[in-house]
Order: C-alpha cells, then sequence, then structure tokens
C-alpha cells in the first residue's frame, strides 16, 4: 500500500518528489523517503512519521539540487516503521537506491543466499533483499541487473531503482502492485504508484502491466519485458481535474467527499439511464449482452466497503432479475477452489482497481472459465484491464481512507446493473420506469440529508465518549448497518458491529445497557414492522436507540432516543440515503475524539498487498 514516485526532467526533482509524496500519503503514512543524484553519487533523506516530518528532516539537512530522483512514503509490513527500515534502501556500495510497494515472499531465503555470499544487511524489510540482489548482478547496464534480479524474486513489487552508476536513469518495475509512467512537457517523466501523485503535471499516462520494466530519462522511456523484449503501449488520457484531489476549504477529504455525494451519484448515472425504455445502457457491458442475459450465476466478489455493496447488490439482482448471486470476500475466494459452473458471471468491485486480493480473484475467477466484470473507480487500473468488461463508478478521486462517495456510486453501478439485467428478463417496462425516477431523484435527495450535518454534529457530542456501538438493519439495509459500524471503527477507533436485526436477540442481545448505543435503519420499506419490534426488544433493556427513519415518521418519535430522517425512495435504494447520516456521524465522532480521519491508524487506501 506504500506510495511511489519518481522523476526524470528538467525542473529541481525535490519540490515535485515532496508534493507527489504529499498526494500519496493516503497509501501511506508510517516513513517516508527520497534519493536524488548529486555530483555522481546518491545522497538519501528519511524520516519517521508523516510527510511534513519528512519536510523537517530536509529543512534542517537539505538535499542538493538535482532534476532526477525517487521517493516512497510507508505503510509498513516488514519491519518496524522507524528511519532504518524507511525507504529508500540501498547496497552495500551506496550506489543502488531502491523504492518497493509489495512483499517478498522468498526474501529469507534469498537474504541467506547473500549474507553467504558477504552482503551486509541494514534493515528488517524485505526490500533490501532487491538492491543487494541488484548490486549481486550488476556488470554491464542496470537495466540488465534489475532484469536479472528481479528472475530471482517471488512476490508482489512496484518498484523505482536509481544507480550513481547511471545517474540520468530511473527503472521502474511491476508484478502485483501499480506503477505507471506520466508523460509531461517538455521532456519531463514521472514514475508513480497513482496517478494522484502527478496529476498536477500530466493527465496522460502508461500503466505497466504485470512482468514489465520501464526506463526513463530525460530522452525518453521505453517499455520492456521483463525478458528483454521492448513492447508499445497505448498512453491513456485522464479527465481528473486537480481540483479533485485537494480539500477546497474542506477541514479533511472525508467531509469533502461526503459533501460532493449529490454530483457524484450524478455522474455515476450520466447517461446511462433510458428513461422512456425503463432501463439503463451501460456502454461497458455491451460485449457482454449475451452472457449476462443467459447467466443463472453470478458471484460477486470484493473486500470491506465494497463488499458491503456487494451484498445490496446481491439483494437487486435476486429480487428484480431473479438470478442467484453469491457474494464472496475476495481473500477468501480467491484461497478456495469455488465452483464455477458454464456460464459464471464474476463481478469484482474496487474503488481502486488494485486491490491485491481482488485482483487475484478475478484471475482466479477467469482460471475457471467465468466471464468477469468489474466494477471501479479508477480509469485504466488494472482490474479495468484484466476483466472482460465492467462499468466505471465515475466518483472521481477518493483521497479519504474511509471509503463514502465511492461506496455509494457502487450501490447505484449495481443498481443500474440491475435495471439492464431485469429488464432483459422479468421486469416491465413500467417498474423499470419507476426505477429510473428514484434513481434521478437520489442526488436532490441526499442533498437534503445533508442538511442535518448540523444536528448529527450536535448527536455525535452525545455518544462520542462511547466504547461500542451497535448498528442494526434489516434486508437492504443490513449491509447499510455493516457499512455504518465499519465506518465509525475505522476513523474513530470505537468498537462497532453491524448486525441482521433479527439476529440480535441470537445472542448480541446479551451487550444491550444504557452504555450502549444501538443505531437502527428503520425506513418505510417492505421489513419496516419487524424492525420496529427490534427497536422495541432494545429499549426493554434500556439501550439507547437512534434510528434512521423516513420522513414524517411519527411512530418511533417517542420509542427511541434520537431520530434522523431521510427522504423517501424505493426500497433498492435506501441504503444510499441511510448510509450518509452514519457517514457524517462517523466524521464527526472522530474529530470530536481528535482522530485524523483521512488517515485513520494503521490502515492505508489501497490494499495492493496481501
Amino acid at each position: 500500500m506504500c506510495g511511489i514516485v519518481g522523476y526524470v526532467g528538467g525542473r529541481e526533482a525535490t519540490p515535485l518528489l515532496i508534493e507527489g509524496l504529499r498526494r500519496l500519503e493516503y497509501r501511506g503514512y508510517d516513513s517516508a523517503g527520497g534519493t536524488i543524484t548529486d555530483n555522481g553519487g546518491l545522497v538519501t533523506r528519511k524520516a519517521v512519521g508523516k510527510i511534513r516530518d519528512l519536510e523537517n528532516a530536509l529543512q534542517r539537512n537539505g538535499l542538493p539540487d538535482s532534476a532526477i530522483g525517487i521517493a516512497h512514503t510507508r505503510w509498513a509490513t516488514h519491519g518496524a516503521p522507524n528511519e532504518i527500515n524507511a525507504h529508500p534502501h540501498s547496497d552495500c556500495t551506496g550506489e543502488i537506491s531502491l523504492v518497493h510497494n509489495g512483499i517478498i515472499e522468498n526474501a529469507g531465503t534469498l537474504k541467506k543466499k547473500l549474507v553467504s555470499l558477504g552482503h551486509e544487511f541494514r534493515t528488517e524489510t524485505d526490500t533490501e533483499v532487491i538492491a543487494h540482489l541488484i548490486e549481486e548482478t550488476y556488470d554491464a547496464s542496470l537495466e540488465e541487473a534489475v532484469r536479472t534480479a528481479l528472475s530471482q524474486i517471488e512476490g508482489a513489487y512496484g518498484l523505482a531503482i536509481m544507480s550513481s552508476r547511471e545517474p540520468g536513469t530511473i527503472i521502474g518495475a511491476r508484478n502485483g502492485s501499480p506503477l505507471l509512467v506520466g508523460i509531461g512537457d517538455n521532456d519531463e517523466y514521472f514514475l508513480a504508484s497513482d496517478i494522484a501523485a502527478v496529476l498536477a503535471h500530466t493527465r496522460d499516462f502508461v500503466y505497466l502491466e504485470d512482468g514489465e520494466m520501464a526506463v526513463l530519462t530525460r530522452d525518453g522511456y521505453q517499455i520492456y519485458s521483463l525478458k528483454g523484449s521492448q513492447i508499445d503501449k497505448d498512453v491513456t488520457h485522464v479527465d481528473w481535474d486537480l481540483d479533485a484531489i485537494e480539500k477546497s476549504g474542506y477541514d479533511h477529504f472525508m467531509m469533502k467527499e461526503i459533501s460532493e455525494q449529490p454530483e457524484t451519484l450524478e455522474n455515476t448515472m450520466r447517461g446511462r439511464l433510458l428513461e422512456e425504455e425503463g432501463t439503463a445502457k451501460l456502454g461497458g457491458l455491451q460485449h457482454l449482452m449475451d452472457e449476462l442475459q443467459e447467466t443463472d450465476d453470478i458471484i460477486i466478489t470484493a473486500c470491506g466497503t465494497s463488499w458491503h455493496a456487494a451484498i445490496i447488490g446481491e439483494y437487486m439482482l435476486e429480487e428484480l432479475a431473479g438470478i442467484p448471486v453469491e457474494v464472496e470476500y475476495a481473500s477468501e475466494f480467491r484461497y478456495r477452489n469455488p465452483v464455477i459452473r458454464p456460464g459464471t458471471v464474476v463481478m469484482a468491485i474496487s474503488q481502486s482497481g488494485e486491490t491485491a486480493d481482488t485482483l487475484a480473484a478475478v484471475r482466479e475467477a477467469k482460471r475457471h472459465g467465468a466471464t468477469a466484470m468489474g466494477i471501479v473507480n479508477v480509469v485504466g487500473s488494472t482490474i479495468a484491464r484484466e476483466t472482460d468488461g465492467g462499468v466505471y463508478i465515475h466518483a472521481g478521486p477518493e483521497i479519504g481512507v474511509a471509503s463514502t462517495k465511492a461506496f455509494t456510486s457502487q450501490v447505484i453501478t449495481l443498481a443500474l446493473v440491475t435495471l439492464l439485467m431485469a429488464r432483459q428478463r422479468k421486469m416491465s417496462v413500467i417498474q423499470g420506469r419507476e426505477i429510473v425516477q428514484a434513481l434521478k431523484a437520489l442526488p436532490e435527495q441526499v442533498e437534503r440529508v445533508l442538511e442535518l450535518d448540523a444536528p448529527i454534529r450536535e448527536l455525535a457530542r452525545t455518544y462520542k465518549d462511547a466504547a461500542n456501538f451497535l448498528y442494526l438493519g434489516r434486508g437492504y439495509n443490513f449491509p447499510t448497518a455493516l457499512e455504518g459500524a465499519l465506518k465509525l471503527k475505522e476513523i474513530s477507533y470505537i468498537h462497532a458491529e453491524g448486525l441482521p436485526a433479527a439476529e440480535m436477540k441470537h445472542g448480541p442481545i446479551a451487550l444491550i445497557t444504557e452504555d450502549m448505543p444501538v443505531v437502527i435503519v428503520a425506513p418505510n420499506d417492505g421489513v419496516y414492522n419487524k424492525v420496529v419490534s427490534n427497536i422495541e426488544e432494545v429499549k426493554a433493556r434500556g439501550g439507547r436507540v437512534i434510528a434512521v427513519v423516513s420522513d414524517g415518521n411519527v411512530e418511533l418519535a417517542e420509542k427511541v432516543d434520537h431520530l434522523i430522517t431521510i427522504p423517501e425512495t424505493i426500497d433498492m435504494l435506501t441504503p444510499v440515503l441511510a448510509t450518509v447520516p452514519l457517514q457524517l456521524l462517523a466524521y464527526h465522532i472522530a474529530v470530536l475524539r481528535g482522530c485524523n480521519v483521512d488517515q485513520p491508524r494503521n490502515l492505508a487506501k489501497s490494499v495492493t498487498v496481501e
């Protein structure tokens, strides 16, 4: 999950590298460092903590001017987060410096071999092994030494490598961890793990595939296979605006992204709703229409927040399209022997399109002969490239580690897919039109929910010191409860659990006391009366209830401690409206507790390692 940025061009490298690291800090913030060239040698600086700590270190002991360099922000996997283990890492001679995202699985074996050959190791990291392997094979050129070294490595890596022997060159290599080349103006080139790092300087990118290497100099860039053959690759133009990765006056990216949801939902639906036909048009699935029409078996695989969206998608597809659906944690799917019958469609959901477990699940599904479909946010991401077709959610860059706008856009994308497939099968045009109308109303309805920000902030003051929370929901809003609990856990560090409301009495009801706030999602849907019974059970045991209900609900006003009202919509879309106040509640509780909501401890945005 670490962040990598490199630069070669005509400008001073250090400010560009620091700027890139700031853009990538959501990928890791245990430590940071960088290397540049200087008078035929390499100069490296590192610091523990945030990017600002590296900047402070540079002010005390700066870097000389240089037009080439690499840098890294770390999320620790091997070795404690300290200055020694911070990247970049070097070989015994100090001639080689590199940064790495990923895990080297055979690092222990390689290290023993290298130690026997006289190499001395300074860190606890698996990454240092790569530097010494390159040193051991570095004779003619850095490119050949890297190629030889990587042929001995098992595991995942995104790499940026420099050598004082070839001071005008940066080499990048990828296997299982994202890496791209940014093509700037005036003969300048960037290497990065994420377009956010360099979006201020270019919109044109070349994405490396697994087993590919990039060689960057002032004269240009070349892409090679690890076996040495040159590869011609297309340049992808990305239309994201720079404003999308700035806070734009908000205190936190998370709050900005919560507030953007009316717009992002519009973007997700733009040009995709066919009102008269009562269906959806999804260009990325047009060539898969036969497979989608014929399938009677769908598996949706995802991780974290995306997994919650997947459950909502399961309910939609089964109810409206009549297709059996199974939702799998990608991390489990990839290690099982899944039953994939002829005609199975596997849908993979990932905001980044780079989630390691989800990508591995896609590859496993394709190996078994399934049709693979991606639902991702990042254009050109690996899952987008490796699936047979798919849908971009068009939520724009999401910088806050805790996903908000991407989740609601994922749910809407699944609603569009459901609408398309249901209209192919049994759904009438009248019902299709009703769904289209409900979808079109959502952005304005979310605007109304966002107007509850101030009262939810006051509610957060009441419960900011709670040690535990319980979130309950039924039907479509069981996943909403899961997502509400996850948001609170992620950013406030309060223990929270999401459960189907009816399951509470099968054990968890033992936890109910006046000190256990219970958030119950109870809009006017098909299971409303059942949820009211569950509220009665909680109140009978002294629990304090925060209920998310539809506008006009007066029945619960005297039964619960706090009401949060949301607009009415059709059952399948209630999770979108009910999730937004839960995002706000988690956000305000975390802020009041003094937590860093954009960079919660131990978490990083894009999980590209196992």
